[in-house]
């Protein structure tokens, strides 16, 4: 052992060859931290032959230095590489959390790339050659879009619902039906963002049904908030009665301190209805039946970034403009461009709205998928891929928490590989494949739901489906 460890070359030497050199120049690397790189490379080798376990050419040879060299480049690549990675969403759930949920436009990526590739009036009145503020963009296109006074923009829905609970409520009592005190993704419980705030929870009627008189009750000179919860990630069937956005915004327009705020959550800026989808509401339809304050996401059925949108009467949006959270919650000129691009294409009406992949997946056809999954399996089946490939029906899942009681109905590729069991190729797309591709497995099956996938992902798809043959 002692001699294999007196002939480990010297990190000196090792800078001296020209593969060293190639190695800098091909990977950018500066030499300071490449040389850091060889003497990790030679102490864990050193290591492994102290403990028996390297099982490498002997040092001195041509050939470990060849080793060295070529762990070198892979110790390289995996400091360089991402951790966050594209994948193909095969799965046919459209708003996947885990994924990444909404898929933005190619118009708000252009819109963002030149965002960030130059110089932006972000905070600047181009008019006026002052500081301006960034509140302003997006503002005037969802002041058209919901028809609310005024509008602003934080990092996420959660961020708006403890911004405006903060700003509005703080020691205040704002009541809430204890149907609606929901819990969504990361344990986010609303009862618990109240209590952050500072607001004080009233909780009136029951799990299943709270009447409109359970809220007048409630009301006291200490009531600063009416607060209503969209449901948007469970649904309660059977015997139960909740109350209208309208009765509620009337109820508060009585008392001259109390506020309607809802949360909507999800954000549909469509009417998803008049195609048999959902029945999420529409914010424009909130904001008509007289809701002082409205929040909702942006990257679930609105479709755009991870954003939290706040629209409602500009004096209480002025309030939250002005509030220290602001700030500490702002989203940065590209989460900006992104959406601004989004809610552009709602203006243009169904040409605009089909841009956005969200919508269109969600309105996409069943007979477009299922000529697709016959076009995919007549490609493998021409290269005698030697799966066994069938098409079934099926439904797709909305996802990220929205319409939990919609099911799509969908066509889905079936296969099954001719070796290889349903996990360990559901393995291989995930983790060997480039970019990795996320399928369903179902028993003995492998299901791909073209719902999700764009035609250049499905060229790629067959090709990891062929590499695993």
């Amino acid at each position: 052992m002692k001699q294999l460890l007196r002939q480990m070359p010297p990190v000196h030497e090792l800078q001296r060859d020209a593969q060293f050199h190639s190695i800098a120049n091909y990977y950018t690397v500066d030499i300071e931290i490449l040389t850091e790189y060889v003497k990790q490379v030679i102490s864990e080798i050193r290591q492994e032959i102290i403990k028996k376990t390297w099982t490498g050419p002997k040092p001195g040879s041509n050939q470990f230095i060849s080793t060295v060299f070529e762990l070198l480049k892979k110790r390289i690549e995996q400091q360089q590489s991402y951790t966050l990675k594209r994948v193909i969403n095969a799965t046919g759930t459209i708003l996947h959390t885990n994924l990444g949920r909404a898929r933005l436009s190619d118009r708000a990526i252009e819109h963002v790339i030149e965002t960030a590739q130059n110089y932006s009036n972000l905070e600047y009145k181009l008019e006026e050659g002052e500081r301006g503020s960034r509140h302003i963009h997006a503002e005037s296109l969802l002041k058209e879009i919901t028809g609310a006074e005024a509008a602003m923009v934080v990092n996420n829905n959660a961020a708006a619902v403890f911004l405006i609970l903060r700003a509005l409520a703080k020691e205040k009592e704002v009541v809430v039906s204890r149907g609606q005190l929901v819990e969504i993704g990361g344990s986010f419980r609303i009862s618990s963002i109240m209590e952050e705030s500072g607001a004080k929870l009233i909780e009136v009627g029951t799990t299943n049904k709270t009447h409109l008189r359970d809220y007048e009750q409630a009301i006291n000179e200490e009531t600063s908030m009416i607060l209503k919860v969209h449901t948007s990630n469970f649904k309660i069937m059977g015997f139960t009665k909740t109350v209208e956005t309208a009765e509620l915004a009337d109820l508060a327009s009585k008392h001259e301190d109390v506020l309607f705020y809802e949360d909507l959550g999800s954000g549909v800026l469509y009417d998803f209805q008049q195609h048999g989808i959902g029945e999420e509401p529409v914010v424009s339809e909130i904001i008509k039946q007289g809701a002082d304050i409205v929040s909702f996401s942006g990257d679930k059925l609105l479709g755009g970034p991870q954003v939290g949108l706040i629209v409602g009467k500009k004096h209480l949006i002025d309030q939250l403009k002005k509030h220290q959270l602001a700030r500490v919650l702002r989203v940065d000129k590209m989460t900006l461009a992104a959406l601004e691009a989004t809610l552009a294409d709602y203006l243009k009406g169904e040409q605009g709205i089909q841009q956005i992949p969200t919508v269109r997946n969600l309105l996409m056809q069943p007979k477009t998928i299922k000529a697709r999954a016959e076009s995919f399996i007549q490609q493998l089946n021409n290269e005698k891929s030697g799966y066994s490939l069938r098409i079934i029906e099926g439904t797709s899942q909305v996802g990220g928490g929205t319409m939990p009681e919609v099911e799509l109905p969908t066509y889905l590729v079936a296969l099954v590989h001719p070796t290889l069991s349903t996990e360990q190729l559901a393995r291989k797309l995930r983790i060997d494949s480039k970019p990795a591709v996320i399928v369903r497995r179902h028993k003995e099956e492998i299901q791909i739901d073209l719902r999700t996938v764009t035609d250049e992902e499905e060229t790629l798809i067959i090709k990891a489906l062929l590499t695993h043959i």
